[in-house]
Parts: C-alpha cells; sequence; structure tokens
C-alpha cells in the first residue's frame, strides 16, 4: 500500500513541473515584451524605468540602448544625475572604455556636489587607463590616464579608492618608463651614437631612480666608445678619453658580471688606442 501511494504521488509533481516551466516562460516574455515596448514608446519615463530594471538585472547593453535614447532629453530634469550615473556605468561594465570614460568626466563636470563624484572621477581616469596600449605602440591614451589619475589623486587624498589609483598610475609611468628607455636605447641599435649619448644622457636625467639605469649606462658607454674608436683622428683622442672616464662611471654602479666583462674589454681597446697619443 505504501509503494502505491508513492507511485501516484508523481503526477501532481509533473503537474506542478509544467506550470513552473509555464510560469516561467510567461515571465521571460513578459520580460521582453515590456522592454521592446520601452524601446518603442515616447515616453521618457517609460524608457527611464526599463533602463533601470535591465541595469539592476546586469543587462547592461540593453539599459544602454535606452539610456542612449533618452540621454539628449534627460538634461535638468530631477532623475538626471542618476540616470547618468547608471550609463556611464553600463559603458564601464560592458567594457566600452572610451565612452565610460568620457560619460564619467561628463557626469562630474554636471553634478559637482554629487555623492558619486569621487567614485565617477576615479572610473573616469581608470577608464582611460583601460586603453593604455603595449609600451612598443603611441602612448597618447597612457599619457592622458596618467594626468587624470594624477588629478584624482591629488583632489582625493583619502579616498577608498586611493590603493588602486596609485597602483594603476604605477604600472601606467613603468610603461612610459620603458617605452622612453626603448627610445634611448634604440638610438644605438641604429649606430647614431651622437644621439643616443644625448637621449641616453636625458632618460638618466628624467628617471633618476630607474630600473634600466645600469643598462642604460652601459648603452651609453658603448656608445660613447663606437663613437670613439670609428672616430675621424682628429676627434678620436678626445673622445677615448671620454669613453674612458664612462668607464670607470659605469664600474662604480652594480652592473652584472657579462656586462662588466664586455665594458672591461672595450676599455682595453680603448687603452691601445690612447699609446699613440703617449709618445
Amino acid at each position: 500500500m505504501v509503494f502505491e501511494s508513492a507511485g501516484k504521488s508523481t503526477k501532481p509533481n509533473l503537474t506542478m513541473k509544467k506550470f513552473l516551466s509555464v510560469l516561467l516562460i510567461t515571465i521571460v516574455f513578459c520580460s521582453c515584451s515590456e522592454y521592446q515596448s520601452a524601446l518603442k514608446t515616447e515616453d521618457v519615463a517609460v524608457k527611464f524605468d526599463a533602463a533601470v530594471k535591465q541595469y539592476e538585472k546586469g543587462k547592461y547593453n540593453k539599459a544602454i540602448r535606452l539610456f542612449e535614447q533618452i540621454a539628449p532629453a534627460f538634461r535638468g530634469k530631477p532623475q538626471a544625475e542618476k540616470m547618468f550615473y547608471l550609463f556611464s556605468q553600463s559603458y564601464y561594465k560592458t567594457q566600452q572604455y572610451y565612452l565610460a570614460g568620457y560619460q564619467f568626466e561628463s557626469f562630474v563636470s554636471s553634478y559637482p556636489k554629487s555623492e558619486k563624484i569621487e567614485e565617477a572621477s576615479f572610473l573616469g581616469a581608470k577608464s582611460y587607463s583601460k586603453l593604455s596600449p603595449v609600451y612598443s605602440l603611441d602612448q597618447t591614451d597612457t599619457n592622458k590616464a596618467v594626468s587624470k589619475l594624477q588629478s584624482f589623486i591629488d583632489t582625493y587624498p583619502n579616498s577608498a579608492f586611493l590603493t588602486e589609483a596609485n597602483t594603476v598610475l604605477k604600472s601606467l609611468t613603468d610603461k612610459l618608463e620603458k617605452k622612453a628607455f626603448e627610445i634611448a636605447k634604440q638610438y644605438n641599435t641604429i649606430s647614431d651614437y651622437k644621439a643616443a649619448l644625448v637621449a641616453l644622457d636625458n632618460f638618466i636625467a628624467d628617471y633618476p631612480g630607474t630600473i634600466y639605469k645600469q643598462e642604460a649606462m652601459f648603452y651609453k658607454f658603448d656608445s660613447a666608445y663606437q663613437l670613439a674608436v670609428n672616430s675621424v683622428p682628429s676627434k678620436m683622442q678626445e673622445r677615448l678619453n671620454a669613453a674612458k672616464l664612462m668607464h670607470a662611471t659605469l664600474v662604480k654602479n652594480e652592473i652584472s658580471v657579462a656586462r662588466k666583462q664586455k665594458a672591461d674589454v672595450m676599455l682595453a681597446d680603448i687603452e691601445k688606442d690612447l699609446q699613440q697619443y703617449s709618445k
């Protein structure tokens, strides 16, 4: 009797599953229908409410479509601040960082007394950092991000976002530093030794604490050496002595064993060439 009763109970369960499936389909259909109706209506308030619902559901692309429709007509309205904040966030959350940066900047400019201004300022700057390319490419976006982040740090020195802002800023400045070093080193690579000496000097002056200092000094010495040994006779002695002084400066710093060995071989060549002037 017990088994028979248990077998009969499966029908209500199947009925309940069917009911829940139909209910779910109905909810999804109504939700889609509501969104489509909001896209077509001329009622700005309906569009705004629908956009907020889509945002809260995490459907940011759908929210963006509605926000884009109402943004021009929403300025000056009581809920405009909320709308433009969510609009900016929607771009950010969908990784449309150029548009996010623009919208956050616009928000900060338009609502300077907003309680969201600090967050908007940070996310606007961070959006530009997301556009920063690898160091070998043009760094216009990187420089812009550095400027925005530094401005944020100066304006909000006690911000909850300060640690992250400093971390992002350091990664960007490290990239710019590497870019500057590679440009300076490139003059040595292409055998433009005069330009290399100037560029490497400027790099060391601009980045006194750089991790590339020893490497930059080695390439500077190598440039001076190459310029001297390949010099015209009238300038050779002067350039050999200049290269010799650079070697002395180089070895005072902590350079790798391999580089020191190479530099010492070049110094021996310099000393040999200088002997002709001691006679």
